[in-house]
């Protein structure tokens, strides 16, 4: 198991120059890039983002002469709604509330739901029996509707069920734009239009002549259908941070003056005692002043085991305490949470844009104009040609239902949402798109030594004594170094603990730098340190130096033990970071995955060597300064390479900026974890490779998404213009080109890493 982190992840605080929006009324592309054309032409926005797939904008102001108020004005001149994103407790958390179009704005998403769905069922009752004769003819029923019963189920599916698609297709018109909704009105309209004609003004000799009531109306359930899939759907592809959200409890159990009263989680304040009683979740982040648990953090940071916390560990907010009392001294609330922090990493990489949507917004912006131009000329080339102007109006209609610039919008995002969310439930946080789509070329992983691929915390590797005193040398050993913070005498105190071995008194301790210490015990003068204060002292010890070769050799840091009193050396120890018990089958699937690993070290060639060995690393360097870290994550650049580079220290932070991809152990820094693309929550090192791995897999789904939702109008739109393409069957496929889309990212869910 990973040790316990005293750290919360960086700190994504939200600049005040940043501010969130939720969007209704757009349906497709288009309306989410215009969307983001008229927020940035407001005087003071430097950068807008509009997410089709959670309907969100993100502005940032380069000035505070943009309002919320002419961001609104903006939004609403060209036909949608615009308001501030809710925060709780003066939090960036969002409610992912969605809204969808003007009519519905203010439902909840769980209304707004039931009200598609009633809409769905009330337009499939009344296009039912229009839809029967069709359906009949193969088994040899002939028969027709009357004409006005035609007209009678189909009116209110067109223009009250479907009033919608006129409300935006108009506003759209006003602005000299188009949408999806212009495209289905229009389509829709002339089929209605055209059976209109055919029944009061142009009926035929036998009086028996097809309308098509049935195609306008199937059209709209079609579209209704596919538009209430798309919102279920797209209600689980905000599930990550919905259930990151309801891990916060609503209030706490706060200990002031010895009196214990349950208050709102608002009114925490740094400092405040907080009671946590067993099976409760930890209401804030924080250090344990009494008691001792097992604390489950799976949601917050994936580790699967419950994980121990006694006096003086960090506790994170939300996560739930197992069979023991706590009490928590309160570090962090609210905002500064580390469970809000985390929300507000998944939220920005889902509002922002992976570079490969530059595409689909240059596609978005001409699609509708040229759908409409196709339509025409589908029913001009056909009208002119046959003389058949019915068909021609029929096969216009089918290019308008055919073409789907909503499966366009919302192919990227939907696949970055899933794919940060499911990142997150493993301890991945990813922080923007752009990391994510970089992260899926990556050739070669840079490591750091120490805390990364090791332990961080040196053990005693062997001790030798001369006369086999052993107990004798250790308890002088230990008292020296009692009183220092020295990892290896921290290693040392650990040894002497376990053998049970007493501490006795020192005097006249004094630390000779890059040499060692000495003080009196006993009336003995004893020192421990290296082996240049033996040489210079004349010491003898050429009967140990074989045993000093060795040790080093295995990579091991050594301390010589000697008696100055007596001039003898009483002993040798040594002390190795031992690799973390996932590193060497971390290498191994990086290995897998054909990519090259390297590791980068401050420490000593052997004990480079020895650590590169074990774990099977392709190539290391060691004596490595910070600055060096980064020159050499250039040169590989240099090289071709797309690099990664994973640390935890101050130390890393120049060579994570300066990778292709820096990925940060949360067990480190927040300097580290600042700079860096992506952080893993555990100082696991099996969540690089599954980082990687999910990375690969949302990409692979962003492409997949987008192809078929090019293919779709690729395919679709020259059938229905070559009139191989009935009007309902191209309803039926733009209204499901939106929800496969959706259902294809929403696979991405069943992604399982490797580390959990």
């Amino acid at each position: 198991m990973d040790h316990t982190h005293q750290h919360s992840p960086p700190s994504e605080a939200q600049s005040r120059n940043e501010m969130d929006f939720e969007i209704s009324g757009m349906t497709c592309a288009s309306c989410a890039s215009r969307v983001e054309k008229a927020l940035k032409s407001v005087p003071g926005v430097k950068e807008a983002r509009v997410n089709l797939a959670s309907e969100k904008a993100r502005v940032t102001l380069a000035s505070v002469s943009a309002t919320p108020e002419a961001l609104q004005g903006a939004v609403e001149k060209i036909g949608y709604k615009l308001k501030p994103a809710h925060h709780e407790h003066s939090s960036p958390i969002s409610h992912m509330n969605h809204m969808h179009h003007g009519e519905e704005a203010g439902l909840g998403k769980v209304e707004l739901l039931r009200r598609q769905k009633r809409r769905v069922l009330l337009a499939g009752l009344l296009s039912a029996p229009l839809v029967l004769p069709m359906l009949l003819r193969p088994f040899g029923f002939e028969f027709q509707l009357p004409a006005w019963l035609q007209f009678v189920l189909a009116a209110p599916v067109q223009f009250w069920l479907g009033g919608r698609f006129y409300g935006t297709s108009w506003k759209a018109v006003k602005n000299f734009t188009g949408n999806m909704d212009l495209l289905v009105a229009l389509g829709t309209t002339a089929a209605f239009g055209l059976s209109l004609y055919l029944w009061l003004l142009a009926p035929s000799a036998h009086g028996s002549q097809h309308l098509y009531f049935e195609s306008a109306a199937v059209i709209i359930t079609l579209v209704l259908l596919g538009k209430y899939l798309e919102s279920k759907a797209k209600q689980q592809t905000t599930e990550a941070i919905s259930s990151l959200q309801a891990l916060r409890p609503e209030k706490a159990r706060v200990q002031r003056k010895g009196v214990e009263s349950e208050v709102p989680l608002s009114q925490v304040q740094v400092g405040d005692l907080v009671v946590v009683k067993p099976g409760e979740k930890i209401p804030v982040d924080g250090a344990v002043l009494e008691g001792r648990s097992q604390v489950d953090e799976s949601l917050i940071t994936g580790e699967s085991l419950p994980v121990d916390k006694g006096q003086g560990d960090w506790v994170i907010g939300g996560s739930v305490n197992g069979n023991g009392r706590l009490t928590v001294t309160t570090q962090a609330v609210s905002s500064e949470s580390t469970l809000a922090r985390i929300v507000r990493l998944v939220e920005n990489a889902q509002a922002a844009k992976a570079p490969i949507e530059k595409l689909v917004d240059r596609v978005s912006a001409v699609f509708i104009p040229v759908v409409l131009v196709i339509s025409v000329l589908t029913i001009l080339i056909w009208g002119f040609s046959t003389g058949s102007w019915e068909q021609a109006v029929i096969h216009g209609v089918a290019v308008l239902v055919i073409a789907c610039p909503c499966a366009l919008g919302l192919a990227t995002p939907t696949a970055i949402m899933v794919g940060t969310g499911v990142a997150a439930r493993a301890g991945i946080l990813i922080k923007d798109a752009e990391a994510l789509q970089t992260a899926h070329s990556i050739t070669a992983v840079v490591f750091d030594k120490t805390g990364t691929l090791t332990e961080g915390k040196p053990k005693v590797a062997k001790f030798i004594t001369a006369k086999g005193n052993d107990s004798e040398v250790l308890s002088w050993l230990a008292s020296l170094q009692s009183g220092s913070e020295h990892p290896l005498a921290k290693a040392t105190l650990e040894k002497a603990k376990q053998e049970k071995v007493p501490l006795r008194s020192v005097t006249d301790i004094q630390a000779l730098p890059g040499q060692g210490l000495k003080g009196k015990i006993e009336g003995q003068i004893i020192f421990v340190g290296t082996e240049k204060w033996l040489e210079e002292k004349g010491i003898e010890k050429s009967e140990w130096q074989h045993l000093a070769h060795e040790r080093q050799a295995a990579g091991e840091s050594l301390s010589w033990i000697v008696n100055e009193s007596q001039r003898e050396i009483l002993g040798l120890i040594s002390y190795a970071d031992q690799p973390k018990s996932t590193s060497a089958s971390a290498i191994q699937k990086l290995n897998s995955l054909q990519l090259k690993t390297l590791m980068l070290t401050g420490d000593s060639e052997g004990s480079a060597k020895q650590v590169a060995k074990v774990l099977g690393l392709d190539q290391f360097q060691a004596r490595v300064l910070p600055e060096e870290k980064a020159q050499f994550v250039q040169k590989l650049k240099a090289q071709g390479e797309r690099v990664a580079m994973v640390g935890d220290g101050v130390n890393d932070a120049p060579a994570l900026a300066a990778a292709d991809v820096g990925i940060a152990m949360a067990t480190g820094t927040d300097v580290a974890m600042r700079t860096a693309g992506i952080t893993l929550m555990r100082g696991n090192p099996l969540l690089i490779p599954d980082a990687i791995d999910i990375s690969k897999k949302t990409y692979r789904k962003i492409k997949q998404n987008l192809f078929w939702a090019f293919i779709y109008n690729i395919v679709g739109i020259p059938l229905a213009a070559f009139g191989l393409l009935n009007p309902v069957i191209a309803g039926g496929a733009m209204a499901f080109s939106s929800v496969s889309v959706v259902a294809n990212a929403l696979l991405l869910k069943k992604w399982k890493g490797s580390a959990l």
